[in-house]
């Protein structure tokens, strides 16, 4: 499949969702609402809501279904971002290119945008969702809101936090990234499915998938914070080392980091064999993952 054009027909779609849902600076609080679109639009990829989109397609669900549900979590991972890069965290300059959101906001009002983030992504998990049935969006919010907070994303974000400058084994940076990157990506995975329909043993299917890609995802970041040029990323490059962070690369090394990603992917399109053709978006999503550049 052409992954190029697939990618940017859901990144389209999802960025005039978002545009439609945020609320427009002419409103007030203004500059709250500048704040918020200004991190939402920063030229991210949209991989959690695209791979959202395609798990809902690989159960013979529709796009149009998942809009709300995945808008609601590209917008706690921006949320995410903004808190991340605070001086308090990881104290970071750059996001995508561009200036950090406490850099152009001070922090602040970059607090108060992602706070602002969370709480409207809820807004939008929680209206009637034309067409699916109320306990599938009531299990698909409770996945999100778990994959957000201290049993998912948060957990791994304090994981990582006190893991900076120690020595620490595999498993505390699988733990870490399992948790961190890896359960908003799971539960894009999960949320698609029952909305597109799914049954327990595809939910199951999918969730190991996510888990899978979402591990290979991070040792790709990994990877691309040592190897990557800071012009190609679009953040600074070398900082997990200079912070003493938890990461593949230094527990494994750049070999058998790699080699680990190549073993994860393999194992995720195994776990993609009994959906068929349905399932090529996540394929090709799953290739681009370990091998992308930036």
């Amino acid at each position: 499949m052409d992954l190029t054009a697939y990618l940017n027909e859901q990144q389209q779609q999802i960025d005039a969702a978002l545009d439609a849902r945020l609320p427009q600076p002419q409103q007030r609080p203004g500059r709250l609402h500048e704040a918020m679109r200004y991190s939402v639009f920063a030229g991210g990829k949209r991989l959690r809501p695209i791979l959202m989109i395609a798990a809902c397609q690989a159960v013979g669900g529709q796009p149009n279904q998942v809009l709300d549900a995945a808008c609601a979590l590209e917008m706690i991972h921006t949320y995410s971002l903004i808190h991340d890069d605070l001086p308090a965290m990881d104290d970071d300059d750059l996001r995508r290119g561009r200036p950090t959101s406490h850099r152009v906001y001070g922090e602040a009002l970059a607090i108060l945008a992602g706070d602002a983030l969370l709480s409207e992504a809820f807004v939008w998990l929680t209206r009637p969702w034309p067409g699916i049935a109320a306990e599938r969006q009531l299990r698909a919010t409770q996945l999100i809101a778990s994959a957000s907070g201290a049993a998912g994303m948060v957990a791994g974000q304090v994981a990582d936090m006190e893991a900076e400058g120690q020595a620490v084994d595999l498993a505390t940076v699988d733990f870490i990234h399992h948790h961190k990157t890896g359960a908003l990506i799971r539960v894009a995975l999960q949320a698609g499915a029952l909305i597109g329909g799914v049954d327990e043993t595809g939910l199951k299917q999918l969730s190991l998938f996510g888990e899978k890609a979402g591990l290979a995802f991070q040792i790709a970041d990994d990877l691309l914070d040592v190897e990557g040029q800071q012009e190609q990323l679009g953040k600074d490059t070398g900082r997990d080392a200079a912070r003493g962070k938890a990461t593949y690369p230094a527990v494994l090394g750049i070999a058998e980091s790699r080699a680990r990603a190549s073993q994860l992917h393999n194992q995720a399109l195994a776990l993609l064999e009994p959906f068929g053709p349905a399932a090529e978006p996540l394929r090709a999503i799953s290739a681009y993952i370990i091998e992308r550049r930036h």
